[in-house]
């Protein structure tokens, strides 16, 4: 009995310390830091700030996208972007595959390189873009993750550098 009780302790110590680390990826302070320490900063843009009005429309949103997971956009009046993965696809792996764009961005001609996406990144690190509001969902057609941050003031303007 006593060996039950240690093996359920551990399994249980275990299991909170995995659920801790998931939703540390997830938080709000998350989101901003892989926002502002890993795009932000190095291209010298001031930091981005969490607001709960564009959470909560990114949580409405995400919501309505739960059913199917399509990466369809909102249409909405804020910058917006999307990802989808599977297993534990947290909100700070979906910021990372939006930073990684930069690889492919040339911020001598304002342009992107041929037959890549960059519109993403420059997203997250457009200056006037000066806050944030994410949201994360488990999608019920296939256990996929749906991810959205909506950025005010948005961003991606024709004819205007992001940095």
């Amino acid at each position: 009995m006593e060996s039950f009780k240690l093996s359920f302790t551990l399994v249980c110590f275990f299991t909170l310390a995995i659920l801790h680390t998931i939703n540390a990826q997830n938080s709000q302070q998350n989101y901003l830091d892989a926002h502002n320490d890993a795009a932000r900063t190095p291209v010298g843009v001031a930091d981005i700030i969490w607001n709960a009005t564009l959470a909560t429309y990114a949580e409405n949103y995400a919501n309505q996208r739960k059913t199917d997971c399509n990466l369809v956009h909102s249409g909405g009046p804020y910058g917006e972007n999307l990802a989808i993965g599977s297993g534990n696809f947290t909100g700070t792996a979906a910021v990372n595959l939006w930073v990684a764009e930069k690889t492919y961005y040339d911020y001598a001609t304002k342009t992107c390189a041929s037959g890549h996406v960059c519109g993403h990144y420059t997203q997250v690190v457009w200056r006037n873009s000066n806050q944030l509001g994410c949201a994360r969902v488990q999608c019920t057609n296939n256990n996929w993750w749906f991810v959205i941050c909506s950025y005010y003031p948005r961003g991606n303007i024709i004819g205007q550098s992001p940095y």
